[in-house]
């Protein structure tokens, strides 16, 4: 007969619940909360172009230097004949998963606008949309917590803002700067002749979706916010200059798509050398690999009845990578080819190490021709 060691010993009852993953142990992921991120989450350029689309704006005062008119990073509005008023707004929902990569990326990425112009910040308000019922409060503060550390970095404060509960993690910045009114720089003023120079490598749409699919590594991780958070101040010193012409920030449009709206305003074409452009490390193998963004098709559709891009000397995903959304990229300006030296160095002076020529202006209708001065 068995005994009471060999007896099997039935399982008490219970009415608990499997546990549950403890917030502790599994990583939260901002990504998730979102369906888009960064400045892919721009609405389509030429959906855009409908939905803006009107006669004419109802007010437009004489002090209104820069208005809807040439689509530029943000209004100018005149104080006196020393000072004008540099005002714009930017918000998106999350590129990155972690909170404080995250905020520091969507306000350099709402500063730069103010340097694009050619202006000076000298303060913010923020924009925050949260899903408070799910995302823990401490994220949320680590999210603002970038967002201040950035505008410190810019030795400006958050002076106030505004918050709401959402469906998705939205953070961003409303951006006021000065400017001086015969340094403001905008997509209107490319001359045949200039040198087109960008300021920041391309990639960053790409590496975005690299990690979603969690292919992204440490040191690409590490360079992608690296090269975000990093703010356009050389933008201001560039104004400055008399040879530079025109000038913007290439974000959520890709490089072609803002490089269309310098044509377009400036009523010129150009030319950009596709072997000159500097790019994230491995980002060809990435997109190779499948990592590209919707808003790179999206940005293509938009622009591609004025892009000249040769099926025969470009693949499919060069052509992406054109278009690739950028977040918080670089500046993107024309210039006289004879300041092209002093250009690169104050960018090279504000620790930009990645500046380039990456191609010139022409004459023409607005359209861009895409060439390859190096074969594969």
């Amino acid at each position: 007969m068995p005994t009471d060691k060999t007896m099997p010993r039935k399982k008490p009852k219970t009415n608990e619940l499997p546990a549950t993953p403890d917030a502790a142990t599994t990583p939260l992921r901002l990504t998730e909360f979102s369906h888009g991120g960064g400045c892919g989450c721009k609405i389509a350029p030429a959906v855009l172009e409908q939905i803006l689309k009107k006669n004419s704006p109802a007010i437009i005062p004489k002090q209104l230097l820069v208005g809807l008119e040439t689509s530029d990073d943000a209004a100018v509005y005149q104080i006196n004949a020393e000072q004008a008023l540099v005002a714009t707004t930017d918000f998106f929902m999350p590129i990155v998963d972690d909170p404080f990569d995250f905020g520091c990326i969507a306000a350099a990425n709402a500063l730069s606008d103010v340097y694009a112009m050619g202006g000076l910040p000298i303060l913010a308000l923020a924009i925050v949309g949260m899903p408070v019922n799910t995302l823990p409060l401490e994220t949320i503060r680590r999210i603002l917590d970038g967002g201040e550390s950035i505008c410190a970095q810019a030795r400006i404060p958050i002076a106030g803002g505004h918050t709401i509960d959402s469906v998705e993690p939205i953070y961003g910045l409303v951006a006021i700067g000065l400017v001086h009114p015969d340094n403001i720089k905008r997509n209107a003023g490319a001359r045949p002749g200039d040198k087109l120079i960008l300021g920041k490598r391309l990639g960053i749409g790409v590496y975005s979706a690299a990690l979603k699919k969690g292919l992204l590594t440490p040191a690409g991780y590490s360079a992608m916010i690296s090269s975000a958070s990093q703010i356009n101040t050389p933008g201001r010193a560039l104004a400055c200059l008399a040879g530079v012409h025109a000038m913007t920030d290439v974000t959520g449009f890709g490089l072609l798509g803002h490089l269309s709206e310098i044509c377009k305003a400036s009523n010129v074409a150009a030319v950009i050398d596709y072997s000159a452009l500097h790019f994230l490390p491995n980002v060809l193998e990435y997109a190779d690999a499948g990592c590209l963004t919707g808003a790179s098709g999206r940005n293509w559709a938009g622009c591609s009845d004025h892009v000249e891009l040769p099926k025969k000397n470009f693949s499919d995903t060069e052509r992406a990578l054109l278009t690739d959304p950028q977040t918080s990229g670089g500046l993107l300006l024309a210039c006289a080819p004879e300041v092209v030296t002093e250009v690169l160095a104050v960018f090279l002076q504000e620790g930009f190490d990645h500046a380039v020529v990456i191609g010139e202006v022409a004459d023409g209708k607005p359209h861009i021709a895409v060439v390859k001065s190096k074969t594969d």
